[in-house]
């Protein structure tokens, strides 16, 4: 796929960017949902590379990550490279393990009506809904509350929605799904997550 972008006429115009001095036109485009689901490592950094991307061509970008608490190394990279994009934690300072505790359960739902009112206002061109998957899988929120907010995205948001076990009622209406499959990983001989590689 090749992407082209219009030369603009004048400075003035709006969603304009420049690269290497010259002026680009942006074209409004229509939005899509795309989720980054399977067991393969690499999900959140495909979402992160793409609000890359899109903060290159001047585009707004909103990440909200449920489950995590944590300071990872993405959350630092994009505060002090990248501070356009806006970036909203939902969830506690340690993992989920088996059974959510209630401060998880209201940190998730809290996320979701957040991100509801921010999908809906269309404020970003770009909104990423990372562990929106787990979330549901834990029970956090349902399949069917997070497709209610889908539906009602306004017609030029994209919506990137990623971690495992993607329910098949989101598959369904996604426009572009890719599974992540783990063919080999080195966590099986022992090596833990590494900061700035992993995590």
């Amino acid at each position: 796929m090749i992407c082209h972008l219009r030369t603009a006429t004048s400075q003035s115009q709006s969603n304009n960017i420049v690269i290497n001095n010259k002026h680009y036109q942006t074209v409004t485009m229509k939005g899509y949902i795309q989720i980054y689901t399977g067991n393969g490592k690499g999900k959140t950094t495909a979402a992160l590379g793409l609000a890359l991307r899109a903060a290159g061509a001047g585009k707004k970008i909103c990440l909200a990550q449920f489950v995590k608490g944590q300071m990872y190394s993405e959350v630092k990279a994009l505060q002090q490279f990248i501070p356009s994009v806006e970036i909203r934690q939902y969830g506690l300072s340690r993992f989920i393990r088996n059974t959510p505790a209630q401060a998880d359960i209201e940190a998730a739902r809290k996320g979701l009506t957040e991100m509801s009112e921010i999908i809906i206002s269309g404020r970003y061109d770009i909104v990423i809904l990372d562990e929106a998957n787990i979330a549901i899988y834990y029970g956090l929120f349902s399949a069917d509350e997070l497709i209610e907010v889908l539906k009602q995205k306004p017609d030029e948001t994209e919506i990137i929605i990623t971690g495992r076990h993607a329910k098949p009622e989101l598959i369904e209406i996604a426009d572009l799904v890719t599974e992540m499959q783990e063919i080999k990983h080195y966590y099986n001989k022992g090596v833990e997550a590494r900061i700035g590689i992993e995590c």
